[in-house]
């Protein structure tokens, strides 16, 4: 057996009500509220946690769905307003708000620093670090328990990540009731990140068996409860089952990485626009059956998921993915089959690509 390490410094407060915690997590030191902006439930979070905390030193609410070089720039001009510097960011807010706290932390007031070790101009030495404590509101992105953040190019349609140990938030409080509002939309791409965040951490170059573990009660977890959610999306034990699969799905890939399907994921989103949580997820069934039979540890953590048939497995992956709504045939989303082979020649070739522990016959095969 080959030797393997498992690692995660974010301390972790779950529970409805959890989000109390956060004035013992600030510690009485000067915080920025990063958080979303023009919405009353936000509103209500600013005015919340501004009277049981203390007024924060600036509040930031520059954040864009996909965080991109423009919006992240005014969220550090909106963070350089403070005049004095922060301590700690409390980022509330889906996984857009969490990777850009981390931008933020790298950058503090400055994103031109963050852009020029993106862009491979400057060394990670060049970076801040200030800490961060995140408080998700959606349950899916599993940002909260990672050290890395997304960010986007959209005039170059590229795709960065900035990525390094120091952003690891120092804390995550996850508190269901958060995710109580968030409508079906939003339930059901989140969930269905998490759900790709477990299986790519399966299909996977640097699993091990304790991102596997948390890799198979994520998934088994997520295709029972996200059908049920997505029709009672008010029921609070639902939503905890589904916070709590989605933080397993985020322990997992947080030491192996994302893998294939989110890596195709990003041509997607880029160019034809497509939701990342829908981008990342209609390709699982085909990326599956493409990696049955190729490494006997992947297959028995499927087997733990699907049952011993596999290939049965697959199919019952692709009839959970339809009956929710989503197809699993590339085209459908507005490319080619041309392109789409392209793409996934490119998919393979990115960081997260070479990931995957599959082949591109196999692949190509099973997507045809």
């Amino acid at each position: 057996m080959r030797a393997w390490t498992y690692s995660n410094p974010v301390k972790i407060v779950f529970g409805t009500g959890a989000l109390a915690q956060a004035k013992q997590a600030v510690a009485g030191r000067r915080y920025c509220l990063l958080t979303y902006n023009d919405h009353p439930v936000f509103d209500k979070l600013v005015a919340r946690i501004s009277q049981e905390i203390g007024e924060p030193t600036v509040i930031v609410r520059d954040v864009e769905p996909n965080p991109s070089f423009e919006g992240l720039r005014a969220a550090c001009r909106s963070f350089a307003a403070a005049g004095i510097a922060p301590d700690v960011i409390l980022a509330v807010g889906g996984g857009s708000v969490i990777d850009t706290a981390k931008v933020l932390s790298a950058g503090g007031g400055d994103f031109d620093r963050v852009q020029a070790y993106l862009e491979g101009r400057a060394t990670a030495d060049t970076l801040l670090d200030l800490p961060i404590i995140a408080v998700p509101t959606t349950a899916g992105t599993g940002s909260e328990v990672t050290c890395w953040a997304t960010v986007w190019d959209t005039a170059a349609k590229k795709k960065y990540s900035l990525a390094d140990a120091r952003y690891y938030p120092e804390q995550a409080i996850l508190d269901p009731e958060l995710t109580v509002g968030v409508p079906r939309s939003l339930t059901l791409s989140t969930g269905l990140d998490a759900l790709s965040h477990a299986l790519e951490s399966i299909w996977n170059v640097n699993a091990n068996p304790v991102s596997a573990s948390h890799a198979v009660s994520a998934a088994r977890e997520i295709i029972e409860v996200l059908p049920a959610l997505v029709g009672n999306p008010g029921d609070i034990g639902l939503r905890t089952r589904m916070m709590r699969a989605s933080l397993s799905a985020g322990l997992a890939f947080s030491n192996t990485k994302t893998a294939l399907a989110h890596s195709l994921s990003y041509y997607l989103t880029l160019h034809h626009g497509t939701v990342h949580g829908i981008a990342c997820s209609f390709s699982l069934p085909a990326i599956m059956r493409s990696v049955i039979g190729h490494d006997d540890d992947c297959d028995a953590a499927l087997r733990r998921i699907f049952g011993e048939d596999l290939e049965a497995g697959a199919e019952r992956l692709e009839t959970f993915l339809r009956n929710l709504g989503v197809s699993t045939t590339a085209t459908d989303y507005g490319v080619t089959r041309d392109n789409w082979v392209r793409a996934i020649d490119d998919a393979l070739l990115g960081e997260r690509g070479r990931n995957f522990i599959g082949s591109r016959e196999a692949v190509l095969a099973s997507a045809a």
